[in-house]
């Protein structure tokens, strides 16, 4: 993982195409595991138009939200400049197959939020991680029948936006934030993503301390692993067992194993194994969500074209700056002034500056100590 990102080339704008890039805007229109998502696109682009009849039934599997509908225009201006912005979750239901992880308390909620910035070029990107419990302003907004309204409002935990309106309130509530149009959104949920990882065959890691995590249903000894799905989202839920015990250790630990599964992908012979590819492929587009404009194979391949180039060490992982909460230790507050300085770049299409996360807490949850993906 690289220690700087680097905007992308700058070369003239180009409308957008198969590529994925940004569209230009419409007069009448105003748009978890990121991996995950990111190889259920990759997997398509290369097998899907040579799969036949199989086409139809990844086409079948991917399920839609139409996010645009359900905003309407109260959005921040899509900005043509060559990147793109999408918001990527994983869900904590348990319903479903996912009822052996817990009982639901309410409806599900954003267990995983990350921002990913691709920059113009779709060379490198930036991923800027959201802990659940942060303590922010909610929008208004409708719940996910329609039929009402919450009124949103202060000292709010990011993770109940999923909650009370689903989708299109997770995005407003980013929007809201940070003041950057979301052009796609992807939800990855816990069944989906052990599946892949079965299915792939595992992913190599290693951890230099025990890792031992009842509520995760985790217990790795010290040493090389290569983890199942079941090992595997145990890592990516695990907080107890690692660094301060909160939500900063586990955004820590999904961010090292993004970069071990990325590393994984590329090295694994799948697509010169045409079963294993569409198993993949099955698997992957069972396993998320997106918006209207991602919701089938042909245009999942086109956005995922834009994306292929962008490896493990094309990436700054950062996890967007916070504080504790001096009244609740169990909850963080951001940083207004370095947050506005990591959507500013972004905003500009460019790297994020060390010194936004320099006194964040996130730094209190490291767990560089603890896994490694070489």
């Amino acid at each position: 993982m690289t220690d700087e990102s680097t905007p992308g080339d700058t070369k003239p704008k180009r409308p957008r195409g198969g590529g994925g890039r940004r569209r230009k805007p419409r007069a009448k229109r105003r748009k978890v595991l990121v991996v995950t998502a990111w190889t259920a696109a990759s997997v398509v682009v290369i097998g899907g138009a040579g799969l036949g009849y199989a086409y139809f039934k990844l086409n079948g599997n991917i399920k839609g939200v139409d996010i645009n509908a359900a905003l309407g225009t109260d959005r921040p201006l899509d900005v043509d400049n060559g990147s793109q912005d999408i918001l990527v979750l994983g869900s904590d239901s348990r319903s479903g197959d996912n009822a052996k992880y817990g009982k639901d308390e309410g409806a599900a909620r954003s267990d995983t939020a990350m921002i990913v910035h691709v920059y113009k070029g779709h060379k490198k990107a930036s991923i800027v991680s959201i802990p659940r419990d942060t303590l922010i302003t909610r929008p208004e907004c409708k719940s996910v029948d329609g039929k009402s309204t919450d009124p949103g409002g202060q000292r709010q935990m990011f993770n109940t936006a999923y909650e009370v309106g689903g989708p299109a309130c997770a995005v407003k509530t980013v929007e809201k934030m940070s003041g950057i149009r979301m052009d796609h959104y992807l939800e990855v949920d816990f069944t989906g993503f052990k599946k892949l990882i079965d299915t792939l065959g595992g992913v190599e890691l290693t951890t230099k301390k025990p890792i031992k995590d009842e509520k995760s249903h985790l217990d790795l000894d010290a040493g090389k692993h290569t983890l199942d799905g079941e090992q595997a989202l145990g890592l990516v839920r695990t907080r107890h067992g690692v660094g301060d015990g909160s939500d900063l250790g586990r955004i820590q630990l999904q961010q090292a194993f993004i970069k071990a599964l990325i590393n994984q992908v590329k090295d694994v012979g799948v697509f010169s194994n045409p079963k294993k590819l569409f198993d993949l492929a099955d698997d992957a587009t069972s396993a998320i969500t997106t918006d209207s404009d991602l919701n089938d194979v042909k245009s999942l391949a086109g956005f995922a074209n834009g994306l292929k180039g962008i490896g493990a060490g094309d990436m700054k992982m950062v996890t967007l700056p916070i504080e504790y909460d001096p009244a609740d230790p169990n909850r963080v507050l951001p940083l207004e002034q370095a947050d506005k300085e990591v959507w500013d770049a972004l905003k500009a299409d460019k790297a994020i500056p060390k010194s936004a996360t320099e006194k964040s807490a996130g730094d209190k949850g490291s767990v560089g100590s603890v896994v490694s993906s070489d």
